[in-house]
């Protein structure tokens, strides 16, 4: 392997799968090589941006010191994180380090090493990202949205494991992890785990032992609100104020999502999205995500200011609710969360009450 096929640049928007990906790219030129190969894996993962040299620095060192015995080395700098849109990868310095990286690789000899990266999250735009594309043998791991990309992984994971899910508890716990992948492996090891032999995993036990997480922290409140269940609102509301006293979070979650309800309601009734039996059709919000998309200004990582970085098949589920709201409505919510987080600040001691109210407001 010479040239370019030595220098393998494997990058994505999941973690989990450029791993995965990666680490069989790495197990197969090992096994390519046999015995008569060398291995070196470097954590590219940086904590401040002065933590990028040394490990640029690291991989020189290993791709330049040659094996006594002549053999061939795969070296795997793995987790890199300083080619994203974030603190570490906007800074200069950072800049300046990974042109060192592009020498290192582009001086390297590609007879006994090959060479391996892989980076998550990455910032397409930028031109240091384009350039290592070029030097390397390029692959972008793209996670394709749906609940049937999810299911396929799941089912996968399940079949290792010896368990299965039900339909029901494969939605409930895409929904609970905010469609992230790795948490969905990790969660359905648990699972597995806490079931020994048992049966397969229910909707009943993911509902009881997966914690929400990130976009969909105090899931429970926010889908019983936004199915404008108003008991099960104000069920949810006492317990969390059982084993909490802050209501800041709650209004956040919900604030979260309408704002996702709004975006999604805005390009339903303009007809730029549209919605099919089986949740948003893909190519209309593929065309909307080209044309609008780079109007925001991190169009890179998750968040809910931003549609277009949302599960797609997260987004159908919301829009099966958003069609249910007047976009009055919604923008309505949005200004009563905003009068709650004020009297919030003006009576701490009364949050409980003030969510209640909130509650009743908008759903009675």
């Amino acid at each position: 392997m010479k040239g370019p096929e030595a220098r393998i640049f494997i990058a994505g928007n999941d973690d989990f799968l450029v791993h995965r990906t990666a680490k069989k790219v790495f197990d197969d030129s090992v096994k390519t090589h046999g015995d008569a190969c060398s291995t070196e894996i470097i954590h590219g993962h940086a904590g401040t941006v002065s933590d990028v040299e040394p490990i640029i620095r690291q991989l020189q060192e290993s791709v330049q010191t040659i094996s006594l015995f002549g053999e061939h080395k795969i070296t795997w700098l793995k987790n890199i994180n300083f080619l994203g849109d974030n603190v570490i990868g906007r800074s200069e310095k950072t800049r300046s380090q990974i042109g060192w990286l592009l020498e290192v690789l582009s001086s390297a000899d590609t007879t006994s090493n090959t060479i391996l990266l892989s980076a998550f999250p990455v910032d397409r735009r930028r031109k240091e990202y384009k350039e290592l594309s070029s030097l390397c043998q390029s692959t972008f791991v793209e996670h394709k949205d749906g609940g049937q990309s999810f299911a396929t992984i799941m089912d996968e994971v399940c079949k290792e494991l010896g368990t299965r899910l039900t339909p029901d508890a494969k939605e409930l716990l895409i929904a609970k992890t905010g469609g992230h992948t790795r948490l969905i492996i990790e969660e359905i090891r648990k699972l597995a785990t806490y079931l020994g032999n048992a049966d397969g995993i229910s909707e009943e036990l993911v509902a009881e032992l997966v914690p929400e997480f990130g976009e969909s922290d105090f899931f429970e409140l926010v889908e019983a609100f936004y199915n404008q269940h108003l008991n099960q609102s104000l069920d949810a509301l006492r317990k969390h104020f059982f084993h909490h006293k802050e209501a800041r979070p709650l209004l956040s979650s919900l604030q979260g999502r309408n704002r996702l309800m709004i975006q999604l309601r805005v390009l339903l009734e303009s007809k730029k999205i549209r919605m099919t039996t089986r949740g948003l059709e893909k190519a209309s919000f593929e065309h909307t995500g080209e044309v609008y998309g780079s109007l925001f200004k991190d169009h890179t990582h998750k968040a809910n200011t931003d549609i277009f970085t949302q599960n797609l098949w997260y987004l159908g589920k919301l829009g099966q609710q958003a069609q249910h709201f007047s976009l009055r409505q919604l923008i309505h919510f949005q200004l009563e969360f905003m009068k709650a987080f004020e009297q919030i600040l003006k009576h701490p001691q009364e949050q409980e009450a003030t969510m209640r109210e909130l509650v009743i407001r908008c759903l009675n």
